[in-house]
């Protein structure tokens, strides 16, 4: 089996356009932890079923670093002389026909799994230190306590090989506050990022534009949620990765459910659908959209009033968006013209200024949020609710700047039981979201190109409909 084959190729890839990028972001951590050595896994591949695996997708934080889309990585960086940090990436090596590993590993070897990059074409594409993995138990062990920080609960072997640690508490408190400034270096994203997300999001659109297509036969189905789920997972993978998160595909009364991830049920003419739906590029940043389209391709007078305050909520929430504001000003601003909705229609029985207090103890407070359930943003990148182990002082209660990227996502849900709602309302569910960029002039809608407002859906739902 080991003789008879071609000689192995030995030509080495260029070297990735992320390269850069994330040296620039591994200099960002030496100026928060100078004197520590820092230690990020990539994290391994987890048990499907039996001897099937779930496909590998790096932690965020790991892969923001260093670009390395290999499981059981260990990025390692060691402060210098200098002030700086040497990085030191330890993975496994290629499993060619030149090792046992090569026939026998059903999960590294490559006759299983195909070619890999291993420690020389890693060194070459992503401009860093790469070490065979069987030398990081070494290079963990000679770690001080007192002088390191750990990304916890991504590798079980890192884990285990600090557990020694442990015991004194201290160090588990130093790991939070390295995880919490690797999530706020990551809110605001660099060019790179930016253009990944452009990628992501322009590939979500023309998923969307399929669905479309796709409806007429998807009312033919007794699960044409599935079938719509299908058709967007299918471009996500002709474009992308992978879709960023769980496609909801929700059409009527299951639009309620915010998260409507099982979309197993019926595409019925005269319905709404909500479609919540994004594609990870390949660099793995995701988009984050969500229409609420009528299934026949109009909607009725009832749908389009419902639709047309969701709308001039999210209107008001992205001209909210700009530097210096407050993270929560699109929420504020969004809710504030729902509330006032919800007052007109009679369903709020307090005035708009009363529900919206932010003080829980005023008397009727938040009672608008029956109808809306969630806030009206988050921030957006490598995972779809992006940077979320940043305290409150550097997210949810700070000034947006210029290049985070962050949605803006109202909705009003009626749902089929609310007895405090007209019968005619009641099963009715909209939300309308995109991927704000903040400029340094303002913002920018990434997802402008995919229609919003109740007219343009329909002409643009009417014009691909004619194409097909």
């Amino acid at each position: 089996m080991a003789s008879g084959w071609a000689p192995v190729d030995t030509i080495v890839a260029p070297r990735d356009d992320c390269a850069p990028y994330t040296t620039k972001r591994r200099g960002l951590l030496t100026t928060r932890f100078p004197s520590d050595t820092l230690v990020v896994p990539s994290g391994g591949l987890h048990v499907r079923a039996n001897d099937t695996d779930y496909p590998f997708r790096p932690g965020s934080d790991f892969f923001w670093l260093t670009g390395c889309h290999e499981p059981d990585a260990v990025l390692i960086l060691h402060p210098n002389a200098a002030g700086d940090h040497d990085a030191v990436l330890y993975l496994a090596d290629r499993s060619d026909r030149s090792s046992s590993a090569f026939y026998t590993d059903r999960r590294y070897g490559e006759l299983w799994v195909g070619p890999r990059p291993g420690v020389r074409e890693t060194t070459a594409a992503l401009d860093i230190e790469c070490r065979p993995l069987p030398e990081l138990p070494e290079a963990l062990a000679q770690l001080s306590p007192a002088r390191t920080r750990v990304l916890r609960g991504l590798d079980s072997r890192v884990d285990r090989a600090v557990s020694r640690w442990a015991p004194s508490g201290a160090p588990v408190d130093r790991d939070a506050v390295f995880a919490q400034t690797l999530s706020e270096l990551r809110l605001v994203k660099d060019d790179f990022e930016i253009a990944r997300l452009d990628e992501a999001v322009a590939a979500t659109i023309v998923g969307f534009t399929e669905c479309v297509t796709e409806f007429g036969y998807a009312a033919t189905l007794p699960n044409g949620e599935r079938w719509l789920e299908g058709t967007f997972w299918r471009r996500a993978r002709v474009d992308g990765n992978d879709v960023g998160y769980g496609s909801i595909v929700a059409c009527g009364p299951h639009a309620t459910t915010l998260h409507w991830v099982r979309d197993d049920g019926p595409v019925r003419p005269g319905d709404l659908a909500l479609l919540d739906m994004g594609v990870e590029s390949r660099s793995l940043y995701t988009a984050d959209v969500t229409r609420t389209l009528p299934v026949n391709g109009r909607f009725s007078p009832l749908q389009r009033q419902v639709h047309e305050i969701v709308y001039q909520a999210q209107q008001a929430g992205i001209a909210a968006v700009r530097p210096g504001a407050a993270f929560l000003d699109p929420h504020r601003a969004a809710m504030r013209v729902i509330a006032q909705a919800l007052h007109d229609w009679g369903l709020l029985p307090v005035t708009p200024d009363e529900s919206l207090s932010e003080d829980p103890k005023a008397p009727g407070a938040g009672l608008h949020r029956r109808y809306t359930l969630h806030s009206t943003s988050h921030m957006l990148g490598l995972d779809v609710h992006d940077c979320a182990h940043a305290r409150d002082e550097t997210y949810r209660d700070a000034a947006l700047e210029a290049g985070m990227v962050l949605t803006v996502e109202p909705g009003l849900y009626f749902q089929p039981d609310d007895l405090t709602v007209p019968p005619e309302l009641r099963g009715i569910g909209v939300r309308i979201e995109d991927d704000i960029l903040v400029t340094s002039q303002g913002s920018r809608n990434m997802s402008t190109a995919l229609p919003r407002s109740a007219d343009d859906v329909e002409k643009w739902m009417a014009g691909e409909a004619v194409r097909h």
